[in-house]
């Protein structure tokens, strides 16, 4: 037997797949996140704490898990994954929190490195991996570019299978593949998301689709397993150029009411990550030592983030 919920789900990534000309893949999310969104700290801006303390804080905070940075300069380094992963997870699992999502820089299932990190992973129940971004060359067309890497994530999705672990693409603005939200369509075309699907990010989608990105969101829905929620406006920077400004939920160009309702028409149910990526200490960029704000200021700006995506949840 199964809730009518889940039944619709896997009705409409079905659906979703056979409209866009795709393969019907299974659905990728049937780990009973439940009604309601489930989110996560992105453990990056908590690398000045040790394990305790990082679930300790996160708890605190009001979130249901961490997605824990296991890449080089992060909490757990590749070369240490063996000894470090149990400990961090056995410290996030302590403070009652999910351990399901992880941040590497796996991007081949060819480099022994990674298939450690993976192996490691799958076996202490990490369900998703963020991957690390693969790049454009010159002297190949995008187009080629893009079935080259297609080959290279399906070998990658192949050994995902064989471990029971999902790994899951952010698109992220600049020129690195995955910038579009084209490229990941074609980068993972013909590929199971429950193998290797998008992390979609609304930040970076709105940077680079501005008023399309609802049209983006479509399109990649069917392969989406996790998301990624922050903010951002243009604004003038040095000599009077445009620029990314990256600010807190809320306070920026990302619609989230017209987000979340669409992710719930979508039936998009997944985990989420709530990234801090403005000024806040030094933490934005993964600082091991805080520079000019407190600990306790700088988690009543994470609590009031995340108090706000919730509200907008429920209010979509």
């Amino acid at each position: 037997m199964i809730s009518r919920r889940k039944f619709i789900t896997a009705g409409t990534a079905i659906s979703g797949a056979m409209l866009l000309g795709g393969k019907a893949f299974s659905n990728p999310l049937s780990v009973g996140i439940g009604e309601d969104l489930k989110f996560h700290i992105f453990s990056k801006h908590l690398q000045f704490l040790d394990y305790k303390g990082m679930a300790d804080a996160a708890a605190g905070l009001g979130f249901d898990g961490i997605d824990l940075t296991v890449r080089k300069g992060g909490h757990v380094e590749p070369e240490k994954v063996e000894d470090d992963l149990p400990r961090a997870i056995e410290a996030i699992e302590n403070a009652n929190l999910r351990h399901e999502l992880i941040a590497t820089d796996v991007n081949n299932a060819d480099e022994q490195i990674h298939r450690n990190v993976l192996k490691s992973a799958a076996s202490l129940g990490v369900k998703y991996y963020r991957l690390g971004y693969v790049n454009f060359v010159d002297d190949v067309s995008i187009p080629n570019r893009l079935a080259q890497l297609n080959l290279q994530m399906k070998e990658l999705a192949a050994f995902n299978k064989e471990l029971g672990i999902a790994g899951t693409y952010q698109n992220h603005s600049g020129i690195r593949v995955g910038a579009e939200i084209w490229d990941i369509y074609h980068l993972l075309n013909d590929i199971d998301p429950g193998q290797l699907g998008s992390q979609y990010d609304i930040r970076h989608a709105v940077v680079e689709g501005g008023q399309s990105w609802a049209n983006g969101l479509r399109l990649i829905a069917p392969q989406i397993n996790t998301l990624v929620l922050k903010d951002f406006v243009w604004a003038k920077g040095k000599f009077g150029r445009w620029e990314v400004k990256n600010v807190p939920l809320g306070e920026g160009m990302v619609d989230f009411l017209a987000y979340f309702k669409m992710i719930k028409d979508l039936k998009i149910d997944v985990p989420v990550c709530v990234h801090y990526e403005y000024d806040l200490g030094g933490v934005e960029h993964g600082a091991t030592k805080l520079e000019g704000m407190k600990a306790a200021d700088i988690f009543k700006v994470m609590k009031k983030d995340l108090q706000y995506a919730k509200k907008l949840w429920l209010e979509a």
